[in-house]
């Protein structure tokens, strides 16, 4: 199998340079496992699996003499199953630290994120894995998240280009799993097997769904609503459930890595912002397949095409902040007189407007909704710009630029 060099690698060293503990969480097969055996600061440690039913076994049967056995440096691979080692690991760390002790992974984050911040709190640092991002796709070793400076979208002014449009419906289409991307299992496949797997090994073993055909047909719902505002009520009639396990079961899709919640931003801003979220998918290719776009062409010219082309956008901004390890402090504003803005990106007092679009050919009516930023006192303005499917950076108004995909 092909491996690709991930970006999260630097912030895999620059973490373990600074805790005894490095966890490596996300959702299912983003490569965590891959990302620890293969890295040259980790590949020659020991691995230990907790997905090896002995090895569960013998943690159980005697956890002191587990830890003597398999002393540090070592990778712990599916913590998530043995919620036991966490007080021994933070015994272990309080008498001989040091940095890079432990490599943790853990698929699920039901119950994993509480064990970590009960027993390794201050010992431990924390980033997220997703899918293949377009930029370690095409070889780009620049990892900066994306925050639309005039210096940091004239420092992408040469990035690499994927070439025609269909190679990125093809993209958008397939998907960002690992697998995937290196050809090692066709789309389709993969994903029939993902939902089945998610379904019986993660949701059915951490949560109480009684009705597992239902709880796929609800993420089936919850693809079809990509890009969208979240509407519980409506999720909930069409999957015939309560309003409440609607919550609850986005809220299982959240925590698993599979659904992002792009938040309004409502900072002194004034009572007319609406307060819900936007839904989405942060693996298109997932999404396509619950939704049955079966291919790249009728997906790219189908009822759906722009929320999709957004949703990719949002994603893979969002892959730029996760694998720099960082939380991404991205928003999107709409208010009652409809004036909208796709993402506003916080940093150091300044918001970046950015719109998206399916046009390569993006005009200024296009950013008139960024005047209202002269509307928020309690932050700058900077640079705006829509991310589209153009051939080069270019100048739409006085700082707002038009931005190819590839340079995010």
């Amino acid at each position: 199998m092909e491996l690709i060099k991930r970006h999260a690698e630097q912030t895999l060293e620059r973490l373990a340079g600074s805790f005894p503990a490095v966890l490596v969480t996300g959702a299912r097969q983003t490569g965590k496992t891959t990302l620890l055996t293969h890295s040259p600061l980790t590949e020659e440690l020991e691995y230990i699996t907790f997905d090896d039913p002995d090895m569960v076994s013998s943690l159980r049967s005697d956890p002191k003499m587990f830890m003597e056995l398999h002393k540090p440096p070592v990778i712990f691979d599916e913590v998530q199953r043995v919620p036991e080692i966490f007080p021994y690991l933070k015994m272990a760390i309080d008498r001989n630290r040091s940095s890079g002790m432990y490599y943790l992974t853990g698929s699920q984050q039901f119950d994993l994120m509480k064990n970590v911040s009960e027993s390794l709190a201050g010992r431990i640092g924390i980033m997220h894995l997703t899918g293949i991002s377009l930029s370690e796709r095409t070889g780009r070793p620049d990892q900066r998240p994306f925050i639309p400076s005039k210096d940091f979208l004239l420092s992408r002014r040469n990035s690499p280009s994927l070439g025609s449009p269909g190679r990125l419906w093809q993209i958008i289409r397939s998907g960002s799993f690992p697998s995937v991307v290196t050809g090692v299992v066709q789309p389709d496949d993969y994903y029939a097997s993902y939902v089945k797997t998610y379904v019986e090994r993660d949701v059915r073993q951490l949560t109480q769904v009684a009705d597992e055909m239902q709880f796929i047909t609800f993420i089936t719902v919850a693809a079809a609503r990509t890009g969208q505002l979240v509407n519980y009520a409506d999720m909930a009639k069409e999957t015939g459930i309560s309003e409440v396990t609607a919550k609850k079961w986005l809220s299982i899709l959240v925590t698993s890595g599979l659904v992002y919640l792009l938040r309004p931003y409502a900072a002194n801003v004034e009572k007319r912002v609406i307060k819900t979220s936007k839904l989405y998918f942060m693996d298109t290719g997932l999404a396509a397949y619950l939704t049955k776009w079966r291919t790249a062409e009728v997906l790219m010219t189908g009822a759906m095409s722009g929320a999709y082309f957004e949703t990719f956008v949002v994603s893979e901004i969002l892959k730029t902040f996760y694998n720099e390890g960082m939380e991404p402090p991205l928003y999107f504003y709409r208010d009652k007189d409809k004036i909208e803005i796709d993402i506003l990106i916080e940093d150091n007092g300044i918001l970046y407007p950015v719109e998206i679009k399916k046009t390569a050919s993006p005009s200024k009516k296009d950013v008139g909704s960024f005047v209202m930023l002269n509307r928020i006192h309690s932050a700058e303005a900077g640079t705006g710009c829509v991310v589209c499917p153009c051939s080069s950076l270019g100048i739409i108004a006085p700082e707002v630029f038009s931005v190819p995909l590839e340079a995010i």
